[in-house]
């Protein structure tokens, strides 16, 4: 309500700028994920990962003919007690094919100083796994996560996740 009352009170030239200046950043934003094809978060119950806790994701891939880039998404806190994660990931074609990958991600440099993005004690990092890879069928490709520790429980991993946008 108060904003109506504000929005009545503003002088008439900021009136008809205001939906300019929003539709405007409507636009920017929107442009900014234009390549992104897919991209979603798994939350990890209680922050702690079990090795029998495989994350899935169904993909449906549309463009064989143009290179993609695909990124792994993981956010840890800062109490997570190593610098690296190892991940198998599972790549599953529609055609039944399965490629089984062990991938090492890097979440703190030699120092400990966390890498990625860092809001109060949680960090997101978005790593390159494949680069410029074409898909070479059409439909639902299904992408498995697990992690790879020693652990059987991975404490302070909180987010796991996959990002696939086209190259450019």
């Amino acid at each position: 309500m108060t904003f109506i009352k504000e929005m009545i009170q503003m002088p008439t030239k900021i009136k008809f700028k205001l939906p300019v200046i929003i539709l405007l950043a409507i636009v920017l934003f929107s442009g900014c994920n234009s390549r992104r094809v897919f991209e979603e978060n798994t939350t990890i119950p209680d922050a702690v990962w079990d090795k029998n806790n495989v994350i899935k994701f169904d993909v449906d891939i549309a463009d064989t003919l143009e290179a993609h880039n695909l990124f792994l998404n993981i956010r840890n806190a800062n109490s997570y007690q190593y610098s690296n994660i190892y991940l198998f990931v599972t790549t599953h074609s529609p055609k039944g094919a399965s490629i089984r990958d062990t991938v090492e991600l890097t979440l703190a440099d030699p120092s400990g100083k966390w890498l990625g993005d860092g809001i109060g004690d949680i960090w997101d990092n978005q790593i390159p796994y494949k680069m410029n890879v074409k898909f070479p069928y059409k439909g639902i490709y299904t992408f498995e996560l697990a992690h790879a520790m020693r652990n059987e429980k991975l404490p302070f991993i909180m987010d796991a996740g996959i990002r696939i946008e086209k190259a450019k």
